[in-house]
């Protein structure tokens, strides 16, 4: 009987710790997530507020316009921490690079929260900012790849679709925080309180949650998967230039599947509201409030294409996302006039069909390649991609918008769709791939087993 009992006890137990670890890794892998994309919006919206604190206040539009320089100072340290992040993730763990990039931007938002302003110490601030906004941006490059590997590769193969939603789940969570905390303080505090002290308070939050982010990430596990490779590889290190040479394929159909998704999600979850209030003369609030709607939308619908991949496969799904998106926006610029509920309905459409490919590209790069490279081979392509299109789009859409009209730049938009499109029917369908490097190298050009 006490045999019968201890085995029902442990039969009860094992799913509990199960249950807890993939908590433990939902949570950490999110909330850290979620605080680089937090940071990174939380700068574009305060910068009116914060721009004369690191620069010369007497000429504000100066200022704002320096400020929105090392706001693009962080897009061109991405790739580099894409590299660097990538490289310890694929070299020492992902839990490790996790915790590095997370305890990075933590502290490149604590310096800005706490820094002394222009009125202090002069171009000293303007030094502190920039390098703080470097060391985000380094942190930023490579929290994607990592956590994109990390989560891929802790979801068994039937349901990695739905596993990956959690990254963009948990990056535009992030984003609506920052967006809902703006409102709150531009409603509680007056312009004078916003510009001495209301600023700081998002980035010492963020610099909070960091902090807690990286305690999570230390109670994380390894992956099974770079356990087993490693433990494969002990005597073989590879160099990562020629892998990533070697790869190069799979790192091009990265930043072609992506050039498209990338510019459309900035352009319609990212800039639409700021576009409509400076461009249609949309009320500012009412704009910010459209904005958070459609991406709770974005948000719920996220999950479902994942799990949708996982039954059908990811190039139905990536192909709904490039394909849907391109046929749709035409008529959604139409529909957006002078008033919130029209952008508010548009950026809703849109998100649907952006959330296709949002929900699963980050299973279908990690499927993109063997365990020994997947981290930097992903991370490297992936935010020069971002760096050169996404971070370019908000300026492009206003600029082009403004000089060619809006229909300039949503043709801009679908040409790059219909490359990422084409670029999708080239790739192999990694629906249920295995991921130990054994059978993903030799299986790399090769359709997965269904």
């Amino acid at each position: 009987m006490t045999d019968l009992t201890l085995g029902r006890d442990a039969s009860r137990a094992q799913p509990t710790a199960q249950r807890q670890s993939h908590a433990k890794t939902i949570v950490g892998t999110g909330i850290g997530n979620a605080l680089e994309w937090y940071d990174w919006g939380v700068y574009a919206i305060f910068t009116p507020f914060f721009a004369s604190q690191f620069f010369n206040g007497a000429n504000q539009a100066s200022a704002v316009l320096l400020t929105l320089a090392v706001f693009a100072v962080g897009f061109v340290a991405r790739p580099f921490g894409g590299f660097l992040f990538g490289w310890l993730a694929d070299h020492t763990g992902r839990k490790f690079a996790m915790a590095a990039t997370v305890g990075a931007a933590a502290v490149g938002s604590i310096v800005i929260g706490v820094s002394p302003n222009y009125a202090s110490i002069g171009v000293g601030a303007s030094l502190i900012l920039v390098l703080a906004r470097l060391l985000q941006g380094l942190a930023h490059g490579g929290e994607l790849p990592s956590a994109q590997t990390y989560i891929s590769e802790k979801a068994s193969r039937h349901n990695r679709g739905l596993w990956s939603s959690l990254i963009y789940v948990s990056g535009t969570t992030g984003n609506v925080v920052g967006v809902i905390l703006g409102v709150i303080l531009t409603a509680s505090l007056d312009k004078q309180q916003m510009s001495s002290f209301g600023w700081r308070i998002p980035f010492l939050l963020g610099g909070a949650l960091g902090l807690y982010a990286l305690y999570m990430r230390s109670k994380m596990t390894e992956t099974e998967v770079f356990h087993h490779d490693v433990d494969q590889r002990k005597q073989d290190k590879p160099r990562v230039w020629p892998q990533i040479v070697r790869h190069r394929k799979q790192a091009l159909q990265v930043i072609g599947m992506t050039v498209g998704l990338t510019v459309a999600y900035y352009a319609w979850a990212i800039s639409a509201p700021a576009y409509a209030i400076s461009a249609l003369k949309i009320d500012e609030t009412d704009a910010l409030w459209a904005g958070v709607v459609a991406n709770l939308v974005f948000i719920a619908i996220l999950p479902l294409w994942g799990m949708l991949s996982d039954r059908i496969g990811r190039k139905p799904v990536l192909l709904a996302c490039a394909l849907g998106t391109a046929a749709v926006l035409f008529p959604l610029q139409f529909l957006v006039r002078h008033q919130a509920w029209q952008l508010g309905l548009a950026m809703c459409i849109a998100m649907v069909f952006i959330a296709a490919g949002a929900a699963i590209v980050p299973a279908v790069y990690a499927e993109l390649f063997p365990t020994h490279i997947r981290a930097v081979g992903v991370g490297v392509p992936y935010s020069i991609c971002v760096a050169l299109f996404g971070g370019t789009a908000p300026y492009l859409q206003t600029w082009i918008g403004g000089t060619m009209g809006r229909s300039a730049f949503t043709g801009y938009v679908i040409i790059l769709l219909v490359i990422s499109a084409a670029v999708i029917l080239t790739l192999p369908e990694t629906r249920g791939r295995e991921l130990h490097e054994q059978r993903s190298a030799a299986a790399s050009e090769l359709p997965s087993e269904m």
